[in-house]
């Protein structure tokens, strides 16, 4: 069983920081961070090292894959996701161990929920998996991060909708499916670099999920990309 190591990236922990607590509009810490950037700054300059540190830590525990989620990144403007966002989540992985005690690499994971719109500009994040939420499109994803057999591009993560999973079981195969074909066939040479699909949701899973829903959705999964893969 894989060991996952996470933490929340320094621009979400700063709003939880600042906020207290959830938030509908995201008012004071957006208030903050207009009204006085220089302190913004220095907040998630202490968050990003922080966040490294926790990361690198993790590592050693054995964690085999690390993961920054930035929950809130998107409720972010354009121009302000990249300088209070974007750019210390790049602090924190210019700071991450590659290898973990035993020698092996250790995969870096970095999800924006709302952040597909800059795919062009986290395409070049020093990571090697984007987590998308179930407002992008993977297949124009796969062909913005490095779609090409051969290539240097990312694998995608994602991205269904968690409140699918309060259909039907049929219906959640159904959309599994539609998510899966929309990445389309997979790479499945393992003597060369490919564009690959981590399937997963596009954020996090309610405590009121039907368990048989998920268990209709892990099933669809397997099958359908086996064939896809045998096709």
């Amino acid at each position: 069983m894989p060991l996952i190591g996470f933490s929340g990236s320094p621009w979400t922990l700063a709003c939880y920081m600042v906020e207290g607590q959830g938030s509908s509009d995201y008012r004071l810490v957006k208030s903050l961070m207009y009204a006085r950037p220089d302190l913004m700054h220095r907040i998630l300059s202490v968050n990003a090292d922080s966040v490294a540190a926790y990361l690198n830590a993790q590592i050693d525990s054995g964690a085999q894959a690390v993961m920054i989620f930035d929950s809130w990144g998107g409720v972010l403007a354009d121009g302000c996701f990249q300088e209070f966002s974007l750019a210390y989540t790049r602090r924190v992985l210019a700071q991450l161990k590659r290898t973990g005690p035993d020698g092996s690499d250790v995969p870096r994971l970095v999800f924006t929920k709302g952040g597909g719109i800059w795919l062009p500009e986290m395409k070049d994040l020093d990571c090697e998996v984007l987590g998308l939420d179930w407002t992008a499109n993977l297949g124009k994803a796969r062909a913005i991060v490095g779609g090409e057999v051969g290539g240097p591009g990312k694998a995608l993560q994602g991205n269904i909708d968690p409140n699918v999973l309060f259909a039907a079981p049929e219906q959640v195969a159904a959309q599994a499916r539609a998510v899966l074909d929309s990445f389309g066939k997979p790479h499945t040479d393992r003597n060369t670099c490919g564009p690959t699909h981590i399937f997963n949701l596009g954020h996090g899973i309610s405590q009121f999920t039907p368990p048989e829903h998920v268990s209709a959705l892990v099933e669809t999964v397997h099958s359908h990309s086996r064939a896809m893969r045998q096709a």
